[in-house]
C-alpha cells in the first residue's frame, strides 16, 4: 500500500533515532566520525535517497563492530522502501537477530515478512506478525498489521483478513484510508453473502465487525436492518464558565463553499436546498456565533462538473465543501485520489463507494424511512405486517428496507404487493392478500392525538392484534388505496413513509387518508423547538411550500452540520437536532436521520407525541419565537456573514 512508502521517511528518523539512544549497549560509545556518518545517512533517509542511505547505513556497519547489526537492519529497511527487496535478503542474512534490541527485533521479523509474501510463503509470514507476548511501539502498528491481513488473506482467513483492516481503519487518512475501506469490503464480498448473514446474525449490535458485515452486504445487494443511530447528547451544549457563546463541538470554517447544480432536471431541487441552507445560516447569527463566509458553485448536474467545482473552491479558499447534489457528482468528487478539503455530499454515489478521509455523506434515503416505519410498528405491539407499496423507485427501496429490519426485529411479512401505475381498482389485489377483517383494531383516526401511535391505542377497542399495514407511495395513490380498505372491512393500522403526504393540509383530499401515521421532517410540523418558523417562512419563501419544504428543510440542515461535523465523527451518540430529523454520523462517514412520526386527523396532517423538546437549545437553534430568516439567498458569489 501506498502509506507504507510515505510514511516510512519518517518512521525511519524515528528509528535512527532509537538506535542513538536505548537501542544500543550504553557501554559502546560511538566515536564523533562515526555519529558525523550516521547523521549523513539518516539525512539521506529523509530525503528520500534510499539507495544512498542503505549505502552508507553498509559502511557504517563494515565499521563498526558494536553496531553493525543495527545499522545493517537499517540498510535493510533503506532498500526496501527504494522497492528493492532482492537486496534485502542478503543484508538481513548477515544479521544475528539476538543482538538485536528495543524494537530492532520486530522491524527484522517484519522485513522478514514482507519477504516471505514475496516468495508466496504465507505461513511463515503469518507466523512472524502474529507472535504473542510481543510489544509494538505506535510506529510500527499500522506495518504490523497490513502484512499480518496480507499473510491472512494469501493464507485463505479473508475474514481474519478484514478483521484485521478493521484494526487499522481509525489510524489511516487520504487515499490510504480509502485504499484499505476497500480492500475490507473486497475481503468480505469474497466471504460470501450466507456466511456473512450467519456472522452478522451471531454478532452482537456493539461489535465493531457488524457494521462492515452489513455494508458489504449492503454492497453485494442484500438488503440488511438499520437500527436507529443512538442519540445520547444534542450538540451545542453550553459549556459553564466559558462565554455566553460557547458551545460544545461549535467549530466553524473559515470559508466554506456550497456546490449545486443551477439549471436543468434538479435546478427546482437546487433552489429550496439553497434558501433552506441560507435560511438557516443567516438565522444562525441571532446566537452570535461566528459565521464563515460562503460561496456557492455551479457543479453543473455532471461528474466532471462537480470535480471542477470542487476543485475551483479549493483554489479560491474554501476550508469544506458542503455538495455536490446528485449522486453521479457525488462519485466524481469521491473519485479523486485526494480531497485536500472536507466534504459534506449532499447524496450518497451511485457506486456506493464509502467516504473516506474528511468526507461526509447526507441524504434523504427512503431506506432510512422504511427502516424506521419497521421500528415504529414493532414498538407499536404489530409485528405481522402487509406491505402495499407503489412501483417507484422510493418505494421499492424503502420496502427492502423495511423487510430486512423487521425480520432483524422479530417481525413477519405475511404478505406482500406492488400496486401497477395506472389502475384504480386494487380489489383484487386487496382479496389476493387475505388481510384480516372486522374489528381487530380501531382505526387509528379514532384514537386521541395524547395517545396515538403507542400500543395502548391499538387495544382501545378491547380487541388486540398484532398486525399491521405498511405502505410507500404518493398521496394520489395511497387516496385511492385506503377507502377500498375500509370497503373490504380492513381495518388495520396503516403506517406510511413520507412519500404519503404532499407537505401541505388539503383537508378534503387527504379525509381519505385519515388515521395513516407516517414518518417526516420535524420541521414541516414545527416540531423541532429552536428553527425558524415554517409557516413565516413559507409565506415569504415558495420553496419552504409543499414537497419542496423537505428539501427546504434538507438544505437548513446542511447548513446546521456546518459546525458540528468535526463533533458528531469524533463523539458517538452525540446528534444535530436538525430541521429533517436528529442527525447523528456513523463510522462511515454518513449521516443518518431519525424522523418524527405524524398523523392524518380529520384531513389534517398532525405530529404525534408533541415537540422534540429538548433540555439546551443548541447554537444552530435560536429560539423559536424568533421571526423567520430573510426572504432571500444568494445563487452564486460570495456571501459573507454581517457583523453582529
Amino acid at each position: 500500500m501506498r502509506f507504507m512508502r510515505l510514511s516510512r521517511v519518517a518512521a525511519i528518523a524515528l528509528l535512527f533515532s532509537l538506535v542513538l539512544a536505548a537501542c544500543v549497549p550504553a557501554n559502546t560509545p560511538r566515536s564523533p566520525a562515526e555519529l558525523a556518518a550516521a547523521q549523513s545517512a539518516e539525512a539521506l533517509s529523509r530525503q528520500g535517497q534510499f539507495d544512498q542511505a542503505a549505502q552508507a547505513w553498509l559502511a557504517l556497519a563494515a565499521q563498526s563492530r558494536g553496531h553493525a547489526d543495527s545499522y545493517r537492519l537499517l540498510a535493510a529497511e533503506a532498500w526496501r522502501e527504494e522497492g528493492r527487496l532482492e537486496r534485502v535478503a542478503p543484508v538481513l542474512a548477515e544479521i544475528k537477530r539476538q543482538r538485536l534490541s528495543g524494537d530492532e527485533p520486530l522491524r527484522f521479523d517484519l522485513l522478514q515478512a514482507e519477504l516471505a509474501l514475496d516468495r508466496h510463503d504465507a505461513a511463515t509470514a503469518l507466523r512472524l506478525t502474529t507472535q504473542p507476548n510481543v510489544a509494538v511501539p505506535q510506529a510500527l502498528q499500522l506495518r504490523l498489521l497490513e502484512w499480518r491481513a496480507r499473510a491472512m488473506a494469501a493464507s485463505g482467513d479473508r475474514w481474519g483478513a478484514a478483521r484485521t483492516r478493521v484494526q487499522m481503519d481509525g489510524q489511516l487518512s487520504g487515499y490510504d484510508h480509502t485504499q484499505n475501506r476497500q480492500q475490507i469490503l473486497d475481503l468480505l464480498g469474497q466471504v460470501g453473502v450466507e456466511s456473512l448473514k450467519q456472522r452478522a446474525a451471531a454478532m452482537q449490535r456493539g461489535d465493531r465487525m457488524l457494521p462492515w458485515v452489513n455494508e458489504a452486504l449492503n454492497q453485494l445487494g442484500v438488503a440488511v436492518a438499520q437500527p436507529p443511530p443512538d442519540l445520547q447528547q444534542p450538540v451545542g451544549t453550553l459549556l459553564p464558565g466559558a462565554g455566553a457563546n460557547v458551545r460544545e463541538g461549535y467549530k466553524a470554517p473559515s470559508q466554506v463553499a456550497l456546490l449545486l447544480p443551477s439549471d436543468g432536471n434538479y435546478a427546482a431541487a437546487s433552489t429550496a436546498i439553497r434558501e433552506g441552507f441560507f435560511a438557516a445560516y443567516l438565522d444562525a447569527g441571532r446566537n452570535h456565533a461566528p459565521r464563515p463566509s460562503v460561496r456557492v458553485y455551479d457543479s453543473q448536474g455532471t461528474a466532471d462538473g462537480a470535480v471542477k467545482a470542487y476543485q475551483q473552491a479549493v483554489s479560491d479558499g474554501a476550508r469544506l465543501v458542503v455538495g455536490p447534489l446528485t449522486r453521479g457528482e457525488v462519485a466524481g468528487v469521491f473519485s479523486q485520489a485526494r480531497l485536500p478539503v472536507p466534504l459534506l455530499a449532499l447524496n450518497h454515489p451511485d457506486d456506493k463507494q464509502l467516504p473516506a478521509g474528511d468526507a461526509s455523506e447526507f441524504g434523504l434515503l427512503p431506506e432510512t424511512e422504511g427502516a424506521q416505519a419497521a421500528d415504529h410498528m414493532v414498538e407499536r405491539g404489530l409485528r405481522r405486517v402487509y406491505a402495499m407499496v407503489s412501483t417507484d423507485d422510493f418505494a421499492q427501496r424503502a420496502a427492502g428496507a423495511f423487510k430486512a429490519e423487521l425480520a432483524a426485529r422479530g417481525g413477519e411479512l405475511a404478505g406482500t404487493v406492488t400496486l401497477p401505475p395506472g389502475v384504480t381498482s386494487y380489489a383484487d389485489l386487496i382479496a389476493g392478500l387475505k388481510l384480516p377483517t372486522g374489528t381487530n383494531a380501531p382505526p387509528a383516526a379514532a384514537v386521541e392525538p395524547a395517545t396515538a401511535g403507542t400500543a395502548a391505542a391499538a387495544a382501545l377497542s378491547g380487541a388486540v392484534s398484532d398486525a399491521g399495514i405498511f405502505i410507500s407511495m404518493r398521496p394520489e395513490q395511497a387516496r385511492l388505496l385506503l377507502p377500498q380498505l375500509r370497503i373490504a372491512q380492513v381495518n388495520l393500522p396503516v403506517i406510511a413513509t413520507s412519500h404519503v403526504y404532499a407537505g401541505s393540509d388539503d383537508v378534503a383530499a387527504n379525509r381519505d387518508l385519515d388515521g395513516v401515521e407516517f414518518c417526516d421532517a420535524p420541521w414541516l410540523f414545527d416540531a423541532q423547538p429552536g428553527l425558524p418558523n415554517r409557516e413565516g417562512i413559507a409565506a415569504r419563501l415558495p420553496a419552504a411550500r409543499g414537497g419542496a419544504a423537505r428539501l427546504f428543510a434538507f438544505g437548513m440542515d446542511a447548513w446546521n452540520l456546518v459546525p458540528y461535523l468535526e463533533w458528531l465523527r469524533a463523539h458517538p451518540g452525540s446528534y444535530v437536532p436538525g430541521a429533517s430529523g436528529q442527525l447523528a454520523a456513523d463510522q462511515f462517514g454518513r449521516v443518518r436521520r431519525v424522523l418524527i412520526w405524524a398523523q392524518f386527523q380529520n384531513g389534517l396532517a398532525r405530529p404525534l407525541g408533541g415537540s422534540l423538546q429538548l433540555d439546551d437549545v443548541p447554537s444552530n437553534a435560536p429560539p423559536a419565537s424568533a421571526e423567520p430568516a430573510p426572504s432571500s439567498s444568494p445563487s452564486s458569489g460570495t456571501f459573507q456573514p454581517a457583523a453582529d
